[in-house]
């Protein structure tokens, strides 16, 4: 079985006891005879529904890592697709072996700040997707409660679509849409109280969940990284004030002001922003944990 490939990504190496499934945006994924899955993060950065042609360095690792963190520390609340990190050497740090899951056919998204997408939708209607929000708010805004925002999922260059709970419901069902809602917000607060602790806001996140074999709901995916989340600084948020942050936001400001018109391919990164974005991924880890990577 082969998977469908990345432009511009180099061929995934193949692995000894594992059988290569595809490649996504950022990683690739393999199968063993016990249908075991190897989840491998690669270097690769993607932003604007592309994939960019330059890595960033140590990225993989950082990511596989601070997942794993998070899924320890959130265990309690919902069961997670891990089984065990001991890899084979050539992709060790930078994978997990974890469960098959049956995936719902949503993002699952928690917001606590206002900005991104969520801020473009509030300035059309004051509200996000469907949540509606008080009037005065703007980039950088908290939120008076968190929101789950869901999305439809893309295949590689298309687009995630925003959608209300009612067309989430339409998807995988009330009951669970109801269950996914209450998982993601819970998720979200535990860990936006953790990380405040550690000087750091969590604006918001995108969470994947599936059904195991014996049919319960479980996080798949990563977990809380700075490709998945917005992270910003604590001591220097202003609402409506450019923010420092921790994610992968400083990457799409510079190809947004080098003038990309983001439908041909993206050009390569400077040697400067891979320098500040692998160093502010690096600051991440080391903030939330409290190890230096």
């Amino acid at each position: 079985m082969s998977g469908f490939g990345v432009a511009g990504a180099p061929p995934a190496p193949t692995i000894n006891g594992w059988q290569h499934l595809r490649t996504g945006k950022v990683r690739d994924l393999y199968k063993n005879d016990s249908d075991e899955i190897l989840l491998v993060a690669s270097d690769r950065i993607s932003a604007f529904d592309w994939v960019l042609p330059t890595t960033i360095p140590n990225k993989g690792a950082i990511l596989t890592q601070l997942s794993l963190f998070w899924f320890e520390l959130l265990e309690d609340i919902v069961p997670n697709h891990i089984i065990r990190d001991d890899v084979p050497d050539q992709v060790a740090d930078r994978a997990v072996i974890v469960k098959p899951l049956d995936m719902f056919e949503i993002e699952c998204v928690a917001r606590g700040y206002l900005t991104g997408s969520g801020l473009a939708e509030y300035k059309s209607n004051q509200a996000v997707c469907g949540n509606a929000l008080p009037a005065g708010l703007v980039d950088g805004s908290e939120l008076p409660n968190s929101i789950f925002t869901p999305a439809t999922k893309a295949e590689i260059g298309d687009h995630d679509i925003n959608i209300d709970f009612d067309q989430a419901a339409q998807i995988v069902g009330a009951d669970d849409a109801a269950e996914l809602r209450n998982l993601t917000l819970s998720l979200y607060e535990t860990a936006a109280d953790f990380a405040r602790s550690r000087g750091i806001i969590l604006a918001d996140t995108k969470f994947e969940f599936g059904r195991d074999a014996k049919g319960v709901i479980t996080l798949g995916d990563e977990a809380l990284t700075p490709d998945s989340s917005r992270f910003w600084e604590l001591s220097t948020w202003q609402p409506g004030s450019a923010r420092g942050s921790f994610d992968k936001q400083f990457v799409r400001d510079f190809l947004t002001q080098s003038g990309w018109d983001k439908k041909s391919p993206p050009p390569e990164l400077p040697a400067e922003i891979v320098e500040k974005t692998a160093a502010r991924y690096e600051e991440a880890y080391f903030r939330i944990t409290g190890s230096k990577f």
